[in-house]
């Protein structure tokens, strides 16, 4: 299965020429994503631990996405772009309130809004890649193939966790994210909706 696939929505061209004429702005985004995606897979290696497979994993994929984190931040530095701490955005927040509180399935939801995020990512550095200045293109197609990796991960394990319902599950949460990223939105971010 392809990232694409599991998105119930594609990015809006809107978006991707927001995005692309305001790369230093989303820069700034994206480093903050890094960061964040490598606090997600860290809060689930202490929330899973009996868990040695998913563990090993995130361990491995935290460490990942640090190096992005590093590797975004030296692109900027090269760019000229100041980093800048940023609040959560509303498709964060908004992905967040549909996860369940309780296990077993606080689990499931975990991983899936994990897979969907990274392959909204894949998406989108695919859709800016063209779009975008060199070295800054072939940056975003490099890191495009990681996410796609990342995806498959923590699809895979969304797989084993609860194979009779993570389809369904899949579903319901692929729809609530595809109105997050398609709705217009008041601030530009890489997981927004297309500007306002």
């Amino acid at each position: 299965m392809t990232a694409a696939a599991i998105l119930a929505a594609a990015t809006p061209e809107a978006w991707v020429l927001a995005a692309a004429a305001g790369w230093p702005q989303l820069l700034v985004d994206h480093a903050n994503c890094e960061k964040k995606a490598a606090s997600t897979a860290l809060a689930l290696m202490f929330a899973y631990p009996e868990d040695r497979a998913l563990t090993l994993a995130l361990s491995r994929l935290a460490r990942e996405e640090l190096r992005h984190f590093e590797q975004v931040l030296r692109v900027m530095a090269g760019a000229g772009v100041a980093f800048t701490r940023e609040r959560p955005g509303r498709y964060a927040q908004g992905l967040r309130a549909l996860t369940r509180t309780a296990d077993p399935g606080r689990k499931l939801d975990l991983l899936l809004c994990g897979a969907l995020i990274e392959a909204r990512s894949a998406e989108r550095f695919a859709l800016l890649v063209p779009h975008l200045p060199e070295p800054l293109a072939r940056f975003y197609r490099d890191l495009g193939r990681s996410e796609e990796r990342h995806f498959e991960l923590y699809l895979g394990f969304a797989q084993a966790a609860a194979p009779g319902e993570w389809q369904s599950r899949l579903t319901a949460l692929a729809a609530h994210e595809a109105q997050l990223a398609t709705a217009p939105d008041g601030a530009l971010r890489f997981h927004s909706g297309p500007p306002a």
